[in-house]
């Protein structure tokens, strides 16, 4: 298991892209909006344990290398004295599988100051990643998709209203929520 950096800057701060953004299920001293540069949001890793199984894989979102390309999502500032405990949460929930690496990266508010932020990038070279994927065949797959913590729809469909919510525009995740809902309402 890819345990990444032993050393985390006090506070802790923990970058939310997908899921965290509205279940952290850490403690949160505050939370920004914050970009990270370098990777994109993406519907890029298999999902065989919480959105999907080993039979009928769902696809979860990951942070996916790309050069010129930057994520918007939140940063949560965890209370210092729940710092270790809310690290080892998120081990064993973003490194279930071991297809995120876990890294310590810069993010930068809005007001332009920068933090070095916990994140959970996907590995590349494992099994789990399936970047570059057409977004239909990721609608028919979130579509029908069903794991551990409920439907991949269920996923998305938080994610993309939450961030609608936080005012982050995403255009994948906004042409991903419309088409699923009409595949679903096709069934």
């Amino acid at each position: 298991m890819n345990k990444g950096p032993e050393t985390l800057a006090t506070p802790l701060w923990v970058f939310g892209y997908g899921s965290l953004i509205w279940n952290p299920g850490f403690p949160v001293a505050e939370r920004r909006l914050a970009t990270m540069h370098g990777f994109r949001r993406s519907f890029c890793m298999s999902s065989i344990h919480h959105r999907g199984t080993d039979a009928d894989p769902g696809l979860v979102l990951a942070l996916d290398p790309a050069p010129d390309a930057s994520c918007t999502g939140v940063a949560f500032a965890v209370p210092d004295e729940k710092a270790e405990a809310t690290v080892a949460y998120l081990r064993e929930r973003e490194l279930i599988s071991s297809a995120y690496i876990e890294r310590v990266l810069p993010v930068t508010f809005e007001d332009g100051e920068t933090v070095m932020a916990l994140s959970y990038v996907v590995d590349t070279d494992h099994v789990q990643y399936v970047g570059g994927m057409e977004l239909e065949r990721q609608a028919q797959i979130i579509a029908h998709a069903v794991g551990g913590r409920g439907p991949n729809t269920e996923y998305l469909w938080n994610t993309f209203s939450h961030l609608i919510d936080l005012g982050i525009e995403d255009a994948e995740l906004a042409w991903l929520s419309d088409r699923v809902r009409e595949i679903v309402s096709a069934t």
